[in-house]
């Protein structure tokens, strides 16, 4: 069984026992959670697609809050003397998926 999510604007592909990394979402680590909404759920039968959403949640536990590997950001303009160096590290949460109800 598997089911379509939204979470931090992005759709995600669950299912149980998978691991993935979400936008950081308030929470500590061993937290139970609850994500919502169900766009589509599929894998037994027929597959049900919400108009818009679904009624049912994604149970998920919290594994790690964390940041990503850091991005450069490099800037500059030919012959102007115009350079700019800016790094970026983007915070996330690991969750695992325990279960989904719909």
């Amino acid at each position: 069984m598997y089911a379509i999510i939204a979470a931090g604007g992005k759709q995600y592909k669950v299912e149980p026992g998978q691991v993935l990394r979400l936008e950081k979402m308030p929470g500590q680590v061993g937290q139970k959670l609850e994500l919502e909404p169900v766009l589509m759920v599929g894998g037994e039968g027929e597959p049900r697609i919400g108009r818009p959403r679904l009624e049912g949640k994604v149970s998920a536990t919290i594994l790690e809050q964390g940041k990503a590997r850091k991005v450069m950001v490099l800037k500059k303009k030919r012959r102007k003397g115009y350079r700019v160096k800016r790094g970026h590290r983007q915070q996330y949460t690991a969750v695992r998926i325990e279960a989904i109800e719909a």
